[in-house]
């Protein structure tokens, strides 16, 4: 283990040795573990993550605003109730992680992996995703009005009740998602997969723009031959 007055790194930190360090103002960790700890409630705003690992880690309530976890692995990891106002994610992996009733205004995630990440009741005015991995997450009542979407796959995600209104999707993936009561008025979809969309999804992409090559094939799986 390297230990500086401004850095730690390659260290295994359980809650006490964690609040130890953010207690002589060490707020930069490379390629430390937070595996399996409990750290709810801790204040760690500011702090700059990188490469480090929180796989099922507890992160209940925790200040994170203004955070930066670069290349991190966070697995399972229970975000619910924290303060993530402008944190960013970057090449992270986070899959089936928690994040019911967080803060993530302004927050940000680039090139992340979120496969089954559940996003419940979070407050996220002016959040962004950018080629990321959301294959089966739950983003329920999810705001992405007017946002430019890029390579985000939302491949079997519960989108039921989010606001694409005059999205435009860039090289997205939408196929077998569930989109119950979604609006995507004014949404261009040219750049989305629409793959496996049943007649009875097909309504909530009323005012929506598609290609003539999408239509062909959506009516081409609802059984219908386009001559």
């Amino acid at each position: 283990m390297e230990a500086q007055a401004s850095q730690v790194a390659g260290a295994a930190l359980d809650r006490d040795s964690l609040a130890q360090h953010l207690a002589t103002g060490t707020r930069h960790f490379v390629q430390c573990s937070f595996d399996d700890e409990d750290l709810s409630r801790l204040d760690l705003q500011d702090c700059v993550f990188d490469r480090c690992t929180f796989n099922e880690s507890i992160l209940y309530a925790c200040k994170l605003g203004r955070t930066a976890w670069q290349r991190c692995r966070g697995m399972s990891a229970d975000f619910e109730s924290a303060d993530l106002v402008d944190a960013q994610f970057n090449g992270c992996d986070l899959n089936n992680s928690k994040w019911r009733r967080t803060k993530l205004a302004s927050a940000s995630f680039r090139g992340c992996k979120l496969t089954g990440a559940e996003f419940e009741e979070v407050s996220h005015l002016g959040a962004s995703f950018e080629e990321c991995l959301l294959v089966g997450a739950d983003m329920r009542g999810f705001s992405f009005r007017k946002a430019a979407l890029k390579q985000l796959d939302f491949s079997d995600a519960d989108l039921s009740g989010c606001d694409f209104r005059e999205a435009v999707f860039e090289e997205c993936s939408l196929r077998e998602a569930v989109t119950k009561l979604a609006r995507f008025e004014g949404a261009d979809l040219r750049g989305a997969d629409l793959g496996g969309l049943k007649l009875a999804d097909a309504r909530a992409f009323k005012g929506a723009v598609i290609s003539h090559s999408q239509a062909a094939a959506i009516l081409a799986e609802m059984g219908m031959v386009v001559a």
